[in-house]
């Protein structure tokens, strides 16, 4: 009975590995729509969003089936709690990136995005969500609380940007509408950082018990 338990809690780590890739994936194809201007990237993330919605139903599925067909004690409970935890998290990453390349497709916001420091904060946010993937694949309790604290590198960030955009508005009253749409992709990528920081601190509930409550959103 234990084995197959366990067989089905390295699934449960294998698809989380997985869904991990798809929120990294359609960040990374979010910034290369609002940076690089690559037409058709938009309609890849929404394909991979939906490929996330998919695998967060699955993941949710096996937890079920492990919490109710099998018998779990006090660690693996945990374990299993953190993982339905983190596929929420990703879901909105995923929803999140989305909203990016969305609002990315217009040329004038391409153009602005490189006058401001909005790229140096997508940067930020994808290292955030690699790392906390990462701090859970190698269960990593280090690289877990390295993210939550880098978590101020993003928030900085989203101040500088807004304070750029905010004295463009000023400035350039006829543009303001494509200002206003960055500093919505700004807080889109400062949401994600935020996911991200939850994200690794499931990691450390997983494998120390303790969880702070106060950083959750």
């Amino acid at each position: 009975m234990r084995l197959k338990f366990d067989q089905q809690l390295e699934e449960l780590n294998r698809e989380l590995i997985k869904m991990g890739a798809l929120c990294e994936r359609a960040i990374r194809l979010a910034v290369d729509q609002l940076m690089k201007a690559e037409a058709e990237k938009a309609k890849e993330v929404n394909q991979i969003e939906m490929e996330i919605n998919h695998k967060e139903r699955e993941i949710e599925a096996l937890c079920m089936k492990l919490i109710l067909q099998q018998q779990p004690v006090a660690s693996d409970l945990r374990q299993i709690s953190s993982a339905l935890k983190m596929i929420s998290d990703m879901e909105r990453i995923g929803d999140q990136a989305q909203d990016i390349a969305g609002m990315s497709k217009f040329v004038q916001v391409q153009e602005i995005a490189h006058t401001i420091h909005i790229g140096e904060m997508a940067e930020a946010t994808i290292k955030m969500v690699t790392e906390s993937i990462d701090s859970f694949v190698k269960s990593n309790i280090e690289t877990a609380r390295n993210v939550v604290k880098y978590d101020d590198v993003v928030d900085n960030l989203f101040l500088q940007v807004k304070e750029e955009l905010t004295g463009k508005v000023i400035d350039d009253s006829q543009n303001a509408e494509y200002y206003m749409d960055l500093i919505m992709i700004a807080k889109y990528f400062e949401r994600i950082g935020d996911h991200a920081e939850n994200i690794a601190q499931w990691v450390e509930y997983s494998i120390t018990g303790e969880h702070d409550d106060s950083e959750q959103e």
